[in-house]
């Protein structure tokens, strides 16, 4: 599945703006800082990105040939490490023709099974998750459902239960691996593959976080939900989407200093939601972090020095 994001490949460098507008000082990636609400940020288009930006921008915003954008869903899986908590992250192929080369989270497009009526639930109710995500209760139950499917999909972690006070442990067996490749193959729904177990998604167990739609002059578009869960007793997280040549646990402010060291490239939403991560006190309270989520939609801005940003209005 495609990794959804909410912007393209870009330089790992910034600019924050304040509230007129004014550009500031460039943020140094090694040093771990959390989002200003209510600022404009500025993320310096570079790399493959640059030449398909300019051109958007010079056919004047593409005359509206905006392609379609997609509901998506990713999931940062934490667990606790040596210096507080870890995020799962995987380095996709370079081969991609999306994100190829960028650190990103496990996720990926909601699909027309995640909307299955028959998934059972344990946790807060939909309407509860629709408030919270602010959409409506079935596109709440789908993004959630399309959470769980894409985090076992790709990384093996699956958030279910047979009831609220359960959670599955051993998900690596044979039969388990047949379920989640056809789940990968699109040959079964996460309905079916828990129902035949009994099993429900816990949806309690993932908490929104984020919301960004990637910019209107890329070639796929992602409307995507961030989750923070933590990862459960007894599973193991690795790659097995095939979409990876490197998957690892990093602290969050690990991950932004490679970025720094040019060993990592992250995408804007990335960046932001590692940057807020880092800000935690630990594992607990990142969890228990209640988030009134707002969509981010970065829009492409030539500065008169000739570089192309993408200016995004932070929460």
């Amino acid at each position: 599945m495609d990794q959804p994001t909410g912007a393209p490949n870009i330089s790992g460098r910034s600019v924050h703006a304040g509230v007129n507008g004014t550009a500031s000082v460039r943020v140094a990636p090694a040093r771990v800082r959390r989002s200003i609400p209510g600022v404009n940020r500025d993320f310096v288009v570079a790399g493959p990105a640059l030449p398909r930006a300019q051109a958007w921008l010079d056919a004047a915003a593409a005359a509206g040939s905006e392609p379609a954008v997609r509901a998506a869903a990713t999931v940062m899986v934490l667990r606790p490490g040596l210096a507080s908590f870890e995020v799962f992250m995987l380095r996709r192929n370079a081969s991609m023709a999306f994100a190829a080369g960028m650190h990103v989270f496990p996720g990926g497009g909601v699909d027309d099974r995640d909307a299955d009526p028959g998934l059972t639930w344990f946790g807060p109710p939909p309407q509860a998750l629709a408030t919270a995500l602010g959409t409506d209760p079935a596109q709440a139950r789908a993004l959630l459902a399309a959470a769980v499917r894409e985090t076992f999909e790709e990384c093996g972690v699956l958030l279910a239960g047979h009831d609220q006070d359960h959670l599955v442990e051993a998900v690596d067996d044979e039969a388990w691996e047949i379920d989640r490749v056809r789940l990968a193959e699109g040959r079964t729904g996460l309905a079916d593959v828990l129902g035949r177990r009994g099993l429900g998604v816990r949806a309690d167990l993932l908490h929104p976080w984020a919301h960004w739609i990637t910019p209107a002059f890329e070639q796929r578009r992602y409307d995507t939900r961030f989750f923070v869960a933590g990862l459960p007793t007894g599973q193991l997280a690795r790659d097995l989407g095939g979409e990876a040549d490197r998957a690892h646990w990093l602290a969050p402010a690990e991950a932004l200093r490679m970025d720094q060291r040019g060993e990592a490239i992250l995408m804007p939403p990335t960046r932001v939601c590692l940057e807020e991560l880092a800000a935690g006190a630990d594992l607990a309270a990142v969890l228990a972090t209640p988030r009134a989520l707002r969509p981010v939609l970065p829009r492409l801005e030539r500065r008169p020095d000739g570089r192309v940003v993408l200016r995004a209005d932070l929460p």
